[in-house]
C-alpha cells in the first residue's frame, strides 16, 4: 500500500510532467500551424521554421526529467518508499515550479515562435534573430527546472 506522502510525491511528478507536457503540446501545435502556412507557400523555408516549432517542446522534456527524479527519489522502480505526508508534500511543492512555469512558458514561447516564423516567411535571413528571441522565453523554463531539481533532489525524505 502506498502512503499518503508517497501519493503526494507522485502527484507532484504527474503535475510536472503533465502540465509542462500540455504546455509543450499546445506550443508545438500553435507553432506547427504557422510552419504549415509558411511551407505551403515556400517549402524551402521548412528547416528554418522547424527549429522554431520545436523550441516550445523542451518544457515537456524538463517536466519529464523532474518526474523521473521523483520516481528515483521514492524508489518507484524497486520497493516504493512509504514517505511521511510532510516529505511527500515537500516533493510535490518542489515539482510545482516546473509544472507551472513549464505550462506557461511553453505557450508564450510558442507565441514568440509564431512571430519568428512570420519573420522567416518574409525575411529568411533573419531566422537567427527569431530563434534568439524564442530562446529568451526558454530561460524561465530552465530556471524553473533548476529550482524543481534542487527542491526535489537535494532534501532527504523521511520514511514512515
Amino acid at each position: 500500500m502506498v502512503s499518503l506522502g508517497t501519493f503526494y510525491a507522485l502527484l507532484g511528478a504527474a503535475l510536472a510532467a503533465g502540465l509542462a507536457g500540455a504546455g509543450s503540446a499546445i506550443g508545438v501545435g500553435l507553432a506547427g500551424k504557422a510552419v504549415a502556412g509558411v511551407t505551403a507557400e515556400d517549402p524551402e523555408k521548412f528547416s528554418k521554421c522547424l527549429v522554431l516549432q520545436l523550441l516550445p517542446g523542451t518544457q515537456g522534456i524538463y517536466g519529464l526529467l523532474i518526474a523521473f527524479l521523483v520516481f528515483i527519489k521514492v524508489n518507484l522502480f524497486g520497493e516504493v518508499y512509504a514517505l511521511t505526508e510532510a516529505s511527500g508534500l515537500m516533493i510535490m511543492a518542489g515539482c510545482l515550479p516546473m509544472a507551472i512555469a513549464g505550462l506557461i512558458s511553453a505557450i508564450y514561447q510558442a507565441k514568440v515562435a509564431v512571430a519568428g516564423i512570420a519573420t522567416v516567411a518574409k525575411r529568411p535571413e533573419e531566422s537567427g534573430k527569431a530563434i534568439i528571441m524564442t530562446v529568451m522565453v526558454e530561460t524561465y523554463a530552465v530556471l524553473a527546472l533548476l529550482i524543481s531539481f534542487l527542491a526535489v533532489f537535494i532534501p532527504e525524505v523521511v520514511l514512515m
